[in-house]
């Protein structure tokens, strides 16, 4: 029996999420973009709500895309509002705007988001050796610095707690329980 993360149901879709994405490092800018606003739709939810609406995202924002998103106006978040494949509340819409424009500038400063994004965990993932989900942390220095920082640059949704859950998702730290299957395959 493979044994897994206690977080994981039995969906198909979740398990492989936990399976095949999550704690593995991504470099890609555009992946890295569309985490962040993921993360950010899931606050006061379950990231399996946001998993479930995922391709409803990826359609809704043009597949991510900065450049495109930048350019959207009224009538365009307002058509957003109404977007049965995401969330649709208001301020989290906005701020995929709000963070595109922000992304494009990091992106200018540093040469990419990975480079900036990655910059705060010195370019590894950060390895933990968690034996019960209970003692995963929900914030940590790191992330509080990030988030910090990230709303100094203008970023929307981006709390201690949601960049704590970024830095899972996309790798930057390996909280996969020691007993699960990932635990080693992930890094």
């Amino acid at each position: 029996m493979t044994v897994r993360c206690s977080w994981v149901n039995e969906d198909p879709l979740y398990v492989n999420y936990h399976d095949h994405e999550w704690g593995v490092p991504v470099h890609d800018d555009r992946k890295l973009f569309e985490m962040l606003n993921l993360e950010g739709a899931q606050a006061g939810l379950s990231w399996y709500t946001i998993l479930k609406k995922r391709e409803g995202y990826r359609e809704a924002f043009d597949g991510f895309d900065p450049e495109i998103i930048i350019h959207y106006d009224d009538k365009k978040l307002a058509e957003l509002l109404l977007h049965p494949g995401i969330v649709r509340n208001r301020l989290k819409i906005a701020s995929v705007v709000q963070n595109a424009k922000a992304f494009l500038k990091v992106q200018q400063e540093f040469g990419s988001f990975d480079h900036y994004i990655w910059g705060f965990v010195g370019g590894q993932p950060i390895k933990n050796h968690w034996t019960d989900m209970s003692h995963v942390p929900a914030t940590s220095e790191i992330s509080d610095a990030m988030s910090k920082d990230l709303k100094k640059r203008g970023f929307k949704f981006v709390g201690s707690t949601i960049c704590y859950a970024y830095m899972q998702a996309v790798g930057m730290v390996n909280d996969h329980n020691q007993k699960c299957f990932r635990y080693h395959g992930v890094n």
